[in-house]
């Protein structure tokens, strides 16, 4: 069964410019909070003025083990996990576990949303389940500013700086319509809002987070995998009181390390996985090819595409190519070359362009063949290919073939010993 919605192709959030949902949707709103009791009632009261219907939205603080339970006015449903660390992303799985809104939105205690948030940040899910919203997370210093003052104006008159990476990474992807593999990094978990199917879909936060940091982007490349669509809502502002992560005296270069290097054992993209040591998850598999190939002629295809792709390693027979969910390393691959033929690659840079092609032009496949149109091999896109599954379709990504020169069939058994020699 197809979901409900729309299917974009590629991430044309842009075909929904303009419209709106025939209803407005359920949300849930789930607002982690640890012992910032002055923040939370700001932001529970920005969410009380919200021009999205009342009756449409419910709100749920997950408390991350405070000292004292918040305190939290009628009609807000409030969980609580024992403190064990920072585990903000357990505590927006217990708040998505409980939700019965069709779409999550999540908000940190000390992010006070404008009016307009909910509405303008659901209205993409809410059109295409797909999609994986970012608002525009502005900062301010709202210490001693009453709880009750509207945020519009207060943040405005107590405004701090923007970080710029965040704004350039915006700006140079037109807000994220020109995403890529690595635009994970322009969402920001305290305002982001997706379907409670694409949650589910792609399954929870990685609650071996347990410091500042890093789940919300390791959740996000889940999601871009999973066929995700990637759009930033400049439109949807909520502000955080204080300033970014980056801008804070306390903030050091050995906590952002210890992210990154998480980070890099979990996303295998180029990029941020390592250089040369070996990441924890594999990032392109490839399949042997099918039919009566001999054993040799199986090794030196695979062997000699695998020497032009660092970090990729050899996949199952192309008949399965995603069958591989029992293996924790391959939960990240992002792209599958199978052989078509058996082959060998003589110019490493015919497989590695083909590959970085289907990243930078957002394909869904990209076949390559011999000069007079035989097969060789084909690059397909997971991301592309679990979209498409979901919906039932084979035309939201587009497919491209290109000849080559770099890659050679096999036609007679290899010599072994002169391929691994170099004779």
């Amino acid at each position: 069964m197809t979901p409900a919605g729309r299917p974009l192709p590629g991430n044309r959030w842009d075909l929904l410019d303009g419209v709106v949902p025939e209803a407005p949707p359920t949300v849930s709103v789930v607002v982690v909070h640890y012992d910032q009791q002055d923040e939370l009632d700001r932001t529970l009261h920005a969410l009380a003025r919200q021009d999205h219907p009342a009756d449409r939205t419910e709100v749920i603080v997950v408390d991350d083990g405070s000292p004292e339970p918040p305190r939290v006015p009628a009609g807000v449903r409030l969980l609580r996990q024992e403190d064990r660390g920072f585990r903000v992303a357990a505590a927006r799985n217990l708040g998505a576990a409980a939700a019965t809104g069709d779409v999550l939105v999540f908000l940190d205690a000390d992010t006070a949303p404008e009016p307009g948030y909910l509405r303008a940040l659901a209205r993409l899910p809410a059109l295409a389940p797909d999609c994986l919203a970012v608002g525009r997370r502005r900062h301010a210093d709202l210490s001693g500013v009453p709880a009750d003052a509207p945020v519009e104006r207060a943040g405005p008159e107590h405004e701090l700086t923007e970080p710029a990476w965040l704004l350039d990474g915006y700006r140079h992807s037109r807000d994220l319509l020109a995403a890529d593999d690595r635009s994970y990094r322009y969402v920001i978990g305290a305002v982001t809002a997706c379907s409670r199917a694409l949650f589910a879909e792609v399954g929870g936060f990685d609650e071996g987070f347990s410091a500042y940091g890093g789940e919300d982007w390791e959740w996000t490349y889940r999601a871009w995998l999973a066929g995700a669509v990637l759009a930033h809502v400049p439109g949807a502002v909520a502000w955080h009181d204080g300033p970014d992560w980056s801008g804070r005296d306390e903030a050091s270069r050995a906590a952002k390390n210890a992210e990154t290097l998480r980070l890099a054992d979990l996303v295998p993209v180029p990029g941020s996985r390592p250089r040369g040591l070996p990441s924890g998850r594999v990032d392109v598999l490839v399949h042997p090819p099918a039919g009566d190939a001999s054993a040799a002629q199986r090794f030196v295809s695979v062997d000699s595409v695998l020497a032009a792709l660092p970090g990729a390693e050899a996949g199952p027979d192309p008949d399965s190519p995603g069958g591989t969910a029992d293996d924790p390393r391959l939960d990240r691959v992002r792209l599958d070359v199978v052989l078509d033929r058996p082959l060998r690659a003589t110019d490493p840079r015919a497989v590695a362009e083909a590959v970085e092609r289907v990243a930078a032009e957002g394909l869904g496949e990209l076949a390559l063949l011999t000069p007079d149109g035989a097969p060789l091999l084909r690059v397909v896109s997971r991301r592309a290919r679990a979209r498409e599954r979901r919906w039932g379709r084979d035309d939201l990504f587009p497919r491209a073939t290109s000849a080559t020169e770099g890659l050679v069939p096999l036609t007679d058994e290899p010599d072994l010993e002169a391929y691994l020699g170099g004779w």
